[in-house]
C-alpha cells in the first residue's frame, strides 16, 4: 500500500472518528443543549386553551399561538398524503435521515430541493434554531440529525406525523392542522378534501406569501403543484388531479380572534374568571398554570343556539332603535355635545385616545392636536347598515367620537335560574368596535322599577298580601318637610298586586316605607346584590347602579321556589390531556318560602297579562306563562325588562355609555319600548325551535297548599294607546328630594 492510500486512509478512519465524537458529544449535551427523548415525545409547545359551549362545540381560544394538537385517527389521509407528496416522499422508507436526498444537496448544491426530511423538519420545529452562522451551522444540522434519529427509534412513523402536524405554523398565527383547518375552512381535519389538504399543506413552503386568503392566485397556483405531487406519486390518478386543479379555491374563514365568532363579550368574562381561578391553582410542580400557553379545556354553560338568537335579538331590535334615536334634534344637530358636561366628556374620551397619547408623544401642542383631532382623515366606523357593520367614512376623530358614542348599547343575558347556568350573553352591540362589557358584575347602571319586585317580595315574606291595600298618596320620610309625590296617587288605595302591574311609584314609597330602608337593604344585599346601595328612599324607585348580573341572580328566587341560585358560566376546567382540575357548581341558598315566591310569580304575570310589559302579549304574541318587570330610569337614560318563564329567566338593559345622551321621549326611551322588545324577541326565537328545549307548554306550579288572595281585575286601571300599548309607565320621576342618607333623618 503506497504512502499515499496509508495517509487518506488515516484521515478518512481519524474523521470517521472525530464525526463519531462530534456526533457522542451531541447527544449527550457537551456541545449544547440536547433534549432527551421524554422532551421530544411531549414537546412544551406552546397550546391555545379552548372554551366549549355546553353542547362541545369550540367557542373561541386563548393563546400566543393558536395551536391545539389532535390524534392522527382525526387527520384526514388527504392531509398525510398531500405531506410526504410534497415534503418527503421516501418518509417510510428512511430512519430520519435521506441519503439520497443529503447526497443529492451535495452534489447539486440545493439546486434540486433540500434533503430535510419530515423527521427533520420536526427535530426544527420543536427547538427552533437559536443564533446561527457559517461556522455554527454544520453543528447545528447534526443536532437535529441527531434528534430525527431519537425520534425515528423511539415513535412510531404515525406519531412522528402526527406530532409534525400538530406542530407546524401556518398562516394567521396559526399552528397545528386542527386550528388550520378550522380558521381557513371552518372544518375539522378530519374533513378536508383533497384540494383543501393541498391548500394547507402548500402554505409549509412560505406561509405569509401562500396564505390563500392575503395571497389566492399564489396559494391556488402552490395548491395545484401539491395536487401535481400527489398525483406523481400515485396518491391520485390524472383525473382526480385534473378535477380537483379546476376547482376555484374557496375558502370559509373564520380567525378566532377575541372580537370575532360566537359569544365575545362572554369569552372575555370567562377568559377573567379563569384567570382569578389560575391564581388559586397550581401544577405539581408548584407552578401555575397558564391560560395562553397551557392548552386548558374550559367547559362552559353557553347554548350556541340561545346565544344565537340572543344575538340576532340585539340587532333585529337596536338597529331599529338607533333610527329614530340618531333622528333626535339634539344628537342630529350635535348641540348635545354643547353641554358643559357633555364637553367635559368629550375632553376626558380625546385625552385619554390613543391618537391623543401618541400625537402628545410626537411633541404637538394641545392645539396642533386638537386642530388634527377636527380634520377629517379615512375613518373605519361602526354602522348597523354596512357590510359586517363596518364602514370606511372620510370624518374627523373629534366627530367620530361623538358618532360612535351616540349609538344605543345594551346588556343582555339569559340564564337557567334553577342550575344558575348561564345561556346567553351579549354585553354589547359589537364587541369589534365596543369592547366594554354591560352585562358583567363591574358595570353597574340605575336600574328603575325593575327593583320593585324585590321591594314587594320582602313585604310579603312580612306578611303583606298580594291583595292587600297600598295607599298611592304622596310619602313623607324622615328629614323631609313635606310629602314627596312620586307619581300614581290619582290611582287612590290599589291592591299590591295592581300596583306593582302598573309600577305606580306612590305604592312603592308606601311599602318602604312599612318595611324600612335598613331591612330592604339587607334583603337586596342577601339577594345577590353585592353593588354599594345608599340607604335613601329612592332605593324604592331604583336609583341605584347595579348590573344585569347581579340582577338576573337577585330575581332567581322568584321561578326557584325561594331559592337564589349564583349565576355560573365554567361547568369544569380541565388540562391539555382532559384530566380534570376542577368542577364548578352554583351557590344556592333559600330567601323566602315557595308560598312567598309563588305569590310574587302570579304578582310578575299580572305585569306580562295587564299591566307595563302588556305588549309582550298583544304587539309580540307570546304565549304560555311569563313573568317579569320593566323599569325606567330619570330622564330615560336606562331602560330595562327582566322577565321569566317556567323554564328561563332573562333581562336586559339598553341606553348610552354617556347617560346625557338619551330619549327624549318616553314613549321611545321606557324600558317596555326600548329593552322589552330584546327580551321578547329572544323568546319568540327560542320557543319557535323546539332543539332549545324552550316551551311556551310550560306552566308555573304552585306549591302543595298554595294560598292566594282573589286576584281583582285591573282592565280598568291602565292607559291603552290607539294601537292598544300601554301608553303611561309610572317610573319616570324626579328623585330629588329622595336622596337623604339615613343618617342625616331626624
Amino acid at each position: 500500500m503506497s504512502r499515499l492510500s496509508k495517509f487518506l486512509w488515516r484521515i478518512f478512519i481519524l474523521g470517521c472518528i472525530v464525526f463519531t465524537g462530534i456526533i457522542v458529544a451531541i447527544n449527550l449535551g457537551w456541545m449544547g443543549y440536547m433534549p432527551s427523548i421524554r422532551e421530544l415525545e411531549n414537546p412544551t409547545s406552546d397550546i391555545a386553551s379552548e372554551v366549549y359551549a355546553e353542547d362541545g362545540t369550540i367557542l373561541g381560544l386563548y393563546y400566543i399561538e393558536n395551536r391545539s394538537p389532535i390524534e392522527f385517527e382525526e387527520i384526514s389521509p388527504n392531509v398525510i398524503n398531500a405531506l410526504i407528496a410534497t415534503e418527503d416522499a421516501r418518509f417510510y422508507e428512511h430512519s430520519g435521515i435521506d441519503g439520497k436526498a443529503t447526497l443529492r444537496v451535495l452534489l447539486l448544491l440545493g439546486r434540486k430541493g433540500g434533503g430535510s426530511t419530515l423527521t427533520q423538519q420536526l427535530a426544527k420545529n420543536l427547538f427552533p434554531r437559536q443564533k446561527q452562522n457559517i461556522f455554527t451551522l454544520p453543528i447545528i444540522k447534526l443536532k437535529e440529525w441527531t434528534m430525527a434519529v431519537k425520534l425515528e427509534r423511539n415513535l412510531t412513523k404515525q406519531e412522528i406525523l402526527t406530532l409534525y402536524l400538530n406542530t407546524v405554523p401556518f398562516g394567521d398565527n396559526t399552528y397545528g392542522i386542527k386550528n388550520a383547518a378550522s380558521t381557513f375552512f371552518s372544518k375539522l381535519p378530519s374533513e378536508l378534501e383533497v384540494d383543501e389538504a393541498a391548500v394547507l399543506i402548500g402554505m409549509l413552503k412560505g406561509n405569509t406569501i401562500y396564505n390563500p386568503r392575503r395571497n389566492p392566485e399564489r396559494s391556488r397556483n402552490r395548491r395545484n403543484t401539491v395536487i401535481d405531487q400527489m398525483q406523481k406519486y400515485k396518491y391520485l390518478n390524472a383525473e382526480e388531479a385534473k378535477k380537483y386543479k379546476d376547482k376555484e379555491l374557496v375558502l370559509n374563514y373564520k380567525r378566532n380572534t377575541p372580537s370575532e365568532g360566537a359569544a365575545p363579550y362572554f369569552r372575555q368574562v370567562v377568559e377573567q374568571e379563569v384567570k382569578r381561578w389560575i391564581k388559586q391553582y397550581e401544577k405539581e410542580n408548584g407552578i401555575t398554570y397558564n391560560i395562553y400557553r397551557d392548552g386548558l379545556k374550559i367547559h362552559t354553560t353557553l347554548n350556541p343556539l340561545l346565544q344565537q338568537y340572543a344575538e340576532e335579538a340585539v340587532t333585529e331590535h337596536l338597529s331599529q332603535l338607533q333610527i329614530p334615536f340618531f333622528n333626535q334634534a339634539n344628537i342630529k344637530n350635535g348641540t348635545v355635545w354643547e353641554q358643559s358636561y357633555a364637553k367635559n366628556v368629550l375632553d376626558q374620551l380625546l385625552k385619554s385616545s390613543d391618537r391623543y397619547l401618541r400625537l402628545k408623544e410626537q411633541g404637538l401642542s394641545e392645539e396642533e392636536i386638537i386642530k388634527d383631532f377636527n380634520t377629517a382623515i379615512n375613518l373605519k366606523v361602526f354602522s348597523w347598515d354596512a357590510p359586517e357593520n363596518e364602514k370606511d367614512t372620510l370624518m374627523s376623530p373629534m366627530d367620530s367620537i361623538k358618532y360612535m358614542r351616540s349609538f344605543l348599547q345594551t346588556g343582555f343575558m339569559a340564564m337557567d335560574p334553577y342550575t344558575g347556568e348561564i345561556k346567553a350573553w351579549v354585553g354589547g352591540i359589537n364587541h369589534k368596535f365596543f369592547k366594554f362589557d354591560h352585562v358583567n358584575i363591574g358595570t353597574k347602571r340605575q336600574v328603575g322599577s325593575t327593583i320593585k319586585p324585590l321591594l314587594y317580595c320582602l313585604a310579603v315574606d312580612n306578611g303583606y298580601s298580594p291583595c292587600t291595600m297600598l295607599h298611592t298618596n304622596p310619602q313623607l320620610f324622615p328629614g323631609q318637610k313635606t310629602a314627596y309625590d312620586a307619581g300614581g296617587s290619582e290611582y287612590g288605595s290599589v291592591p299590591m298586586s295592581r300596583a306593582l302591574a302598573l309600577s305606580l311609584n306612590n305604592a312603592s314609597l308606601y311599602l318602604l316605607n312599612m318595611v324600612g330602608i335598613s331591612p330592604f337593604v339587607k334583603f337586596m344585599k342577601s339577594s345577590g346584590i353585592s353593588s354599594p346601595i345608599d340607604p335613601v328612599p329612592s332605593i324604592a324607585l331604583g336609583v341605584t347602579d347595579i348590573s344585569v348580573f347581579e340582577m338576573l341572580w337577585s330575581y332567581t328566587m322568584f321561578p326557584n321556589k325561594g331559592i337564589n341560585t349564583q349565576p355560573i358560566l365554567i361547568t369544569k376546567i380541565e388540562d391539555r390531556h382532559g384530566n380534570l382540575l376542577q368542577s364548578f357548581a352554583p351557590i344556592q341558598k333559600e330567601i323566602i318560602d315557595e308560598h312567598n315566591a309563588f305569590k310574587m310569580v302570579k304578582m310578575m304575570q299580572g305585569v306580562v297579562d295587564g299591566g307595563t310589559a302588556g305588549r309582550l302579549r298583544f304587539r309580540y304574541g307570546l304565549t304560555g306563562d311569563l313573568a317579569g318587570k320593566t323599569g325606567t330610569t330619570n330622564n330615560q337614560s336606562d331602560a330595562w325588562y327582566i322577565g321569566y318563564s317556567p323554564q328561563i329567566l332573562a333581562g336586559a338593559w339598553v341606553g348610552c355609555d354617556d347617560r346625557f345622551l338619551r330619549f327624549r321621549s318616553t314613549a321611545q326611551g321606557q324600558g317596555a319600548s326600548a329593552a322589552l322588545p330584546i327580551y321578547a324577541l329572544f323568546m319568540k326565537k327560542a320557543t319557535n325551535d323546539p332543539r332549545t328545549g324552550i316551551s311556551n307548554k310550560e306552566r308555573f306550579i304552585a306549591p302543595d297548599n298554595f294560598v292566594n288572595c282573589q286576584d281583582l281585575s285591573i282592565d280598568d286601571f291602565y292607559y291603552h294607546s290607539d294601537d292598544g300599548d300601554i301608553f303611561k309607565e309610572e317610573e319616570n320621576i324626579d328623585i330629588e328630594g329622595l336622596n337623604i342618607p339615613i343618617e342625616e333623618w331626624e
